[in-house]
């Protein structure tokens, strides 16, 4: 070897074979995950007392922020980094920090944090931890991560140019198919055209469009095809695709993402009847309802990726209401239904039809019967049987359910065990701290023994602490399990099939009503809360016991309304006036009415349209 040739060692010449590697990749990587990879194991190298390492990214807005690249192994744990990474999120700053969470002293490790941000937007953060040494090089250190996060700038911003550019491609092919549907003032016509520039754009052999008949879609037009046997195979099992689409009301793709079918069968079937290797069928939607499907086949065994499906998921969302909105210009069965409503008024007053004159007399003749007759006025609401009382059982502390020993609907006694929760790790804890506290109480009895004060009062504090562990967990591993706090029968709580899974504390498990006190909860409309009053009776009629009619008195109004279906309720109580009650349960739910007065049938009918019509004429009048 020539005196003036460097000489490297194994381990030099080892780092710049795997530097080589890493600027390779940096170079020319394969995804986003790759790249951040190879930049993250750069940086590593040139901050010198670099010891770990990650980068997180994610979407501002989304709220989760994952591991992209750790250095110098991914499967090893560094959970430890996450505080340093969420302040640095959360200030969108630099920060150094030791690595207790205090400010960085001489000769000791630390943590570098910076974000990572494009045109204002948080995309990321960089941590590192930086072994013992200088501060100067902590600052060193976060100047590196600095200049070097450029890289991970651009490379995002590139990332978010391509979406965009994405998205403007599909917004202009939209416009573009758009403007082809409204050239033809008809559907067929203008449904043929888009096919045809579907089949074009999207590479297809051949883009089918049907729409709903009577409850099920009927091809109406084919790619390149200007006539057709509605009749034939291909048309039969055409419509069977586009019918599964009209069922599961969602776009259907086969092959489906990672080779999953489900929900697919027409489609699997049809691809092999009609030798298609990919399929993609996507909803017409008008008013939330299907009105059509497109569907597209391909003879190339390329399926129709995820960019592909968007704009034709979002092609289906502008072009069904113009479809709809051309078929009903296309219809003429309304001007006919008009000219029979109106016949049939003339037939009504006119000189002709006696028949019909009879009909009217025999209607007024009704009307004011049912003007003049005074019935009684009940208010009808949705009801529900509750327990008078009803008590919540919930998990004590953090654990795992080992056991459920009874579920909804069970009767249980007072101390009855509801559910037992694992106590293996509460025993484990229990003998650790036992054994804690004969080790503190036999290392204070020899600092005792020397006459040690300072370790005595240390020693004494350790005792107590070690005493306090161990009652708490005795505490817990009493409180492990649930029993009942009075006989009654299980409301809700079912956990025959989470046996083994974690619980929080606090989560509801069961709830317990009594079995012999309940009370009736009636849902009343706040149009009807005028006519109600404490001491009112009426009836109840449960959906499980039709037979029976329970009388009830009204004991309680609540005067606070809620959401129920749409509509404000109030929450009004009433007491069963009956010894029936004892074949009652908690939950159970039926109808009651309750009288509030003499009424005509008239108003009873009609009050609910007068009162509305009231409302709105206040509203509008000036």
């Amino acid at each position: 070897m020539p005196a003036s040739a460097p000489v490297y060692s194994i381990a030099e010449e080892h780092r710049v074979r795997a530097e080589s590697a890493e600027w390779s990749r940096f170079t020319a990587p394969n995804d986003s995950a790759e790249f951040c990879g190879a930049w993250l194991a750069l940086l590593c190298t040139h901050v010198g007392r670099a010891r770990a390492a990650l980068v997180l990214t994610g979407e501002e807005g989304e709220g989760a922020f994952t591991v992209a690249a750790a250095w110098p192994d991914g499967q090893r744990d560094l959970q430890y980094l996450g505080p340093t990474a969420q302040l640095a999120l959360t200030e969108r700053r630099g920060v150094v920090m030791g690595a207790d969470g205090a400010p960085p002293s001489h000769d000791s490790a630390a943590q570098v944090a910076y974000p990572v941000e494009v045109d204002g937007r948080l995309f990321g953060a960089v941590v590192l931890d930086v072994g013992a040494g200088a501060l100067a090089d902590l600052q060193g250190a976060l100047r590196q991560v600095h200049w070097a996060s450029a890289w991970l700038v651009d490379h995002f911003r590139q990332r978010l140019l391509q979406r965009r550019e994405a998205e403007l491609a599909r917004v202009a092919a939209l416009n573009e198919l758009m403007a082809t549907a409204l050239q033809f003032g008809a559907l067929q016509p203008s449904a043929l055209a888009v096919a045809n520039e579907l089949a074009r754009r999207l590479r297809c052999d051949r883009v089918s469009i049907g729409f709903e008949q009577g409850g099920q879609v009927v091809p109406l037009v084919l790619s390149h095809t200007a006539a057709f046997d509605k009749r034939s195979d291909l048309v039969r099992t055409l419509g069977e695709v586009m019918d599964e689409v009209l069922d599961l009301g969602v776009a259907v793709a086969h092959p489906g993402a990672d080779g999953e079918e489900l929900g697919a069968l027409a489609h699997v079937e049809a691809a092999r009847a009609l030798h298609m290797e990919a399929m993609l069928s996507v909803p017409l939607l008008h008013e939330g309802a299907t009105t059509g499907v497109i569907t597209l086949e391909r003879h190339a065994a390329t399926p129709f990726d995820a960019a592909e499906q968007r704009l034709l998921r979002a092609l289906g969302v502008t072009l069904g209401p113009v479809w709809a909105l051309q078929r009903a210009n296309e219809r003429n069965g309304w001007q006919r239904l008009s000219d029979a409503s109106h016949a049939a008024l003339q037939a009504t007053v006119g000189p002709r039809h006696p028949g019909l004159k009879l009909i009217g007399v025999v209607l007024t003749a009704a009307l004011l019967i049912v003007t003049l007759v005074q019935v009684d006025h009940r208010v009808v609401a949705r009801t529900a049987i509750e327990g008078a009382t009803q008590l919540a059982a919930v998990a004590p502390f953090e654990g795992y359910l080992a056991a459920g020993l009874v579920r909804a609907g069970d009767t249980v006694k007072r101390g009855q065990p509801l559910a037992q929760l694992d106590d293996r790790d509460l025993k484990l804890e229990r003998a650790r701290w036992a054994s804690e506290r004969e080790q503190a109480a036999r290392k204070y009895q020899v600092a005792m023994a020397g006459a040690d004060r300072s370790a005595m009062a240390v020693l004494s504090a350790q005792v107590n602490q070690a005493e306090a562990q161990l009652a708490l967990a005795e505490e817990k591993l009493a409180r492990a399990t649930l029993v009942a706090p009075f006989a009654g029968i299980v409301v809700s709580g079912d956990l025959s099939q989470l046996i083994g899974t974690p619980v929080e504390q606090g989560k509801l498990l069961f709830e317990i009503a009594p079995l012999s006190d309940y009370r009736v909860v009636l849902q009343v409309d706040d149009r009807d809360m005028a006519h109600l009053a404490k001491a009112q009776r009426g009836e109840l009629v449960l959906s499980s016991l039709p037979d029976l009619n329970l009388p009830i008195t009204v004991t309680a109004i609540t005067p606070v309304a809620t959401q129920r279906d749409g509509r404000n309720v109030f929450r009004v109580e009433a007491r069963i006036d009956s010894a029936d009650a004892a074949r009652l349960r908690p939950g159970m739910e039926g109808v009651g009415k309750v009288v509030v007065g003499q009424r005509s049938l008239l108003w009873i009918w009609t009050h609910g349209f007068t009162e509305w019509l009231r409302l709105t004429l206040w509203n509008w009048v000036p």
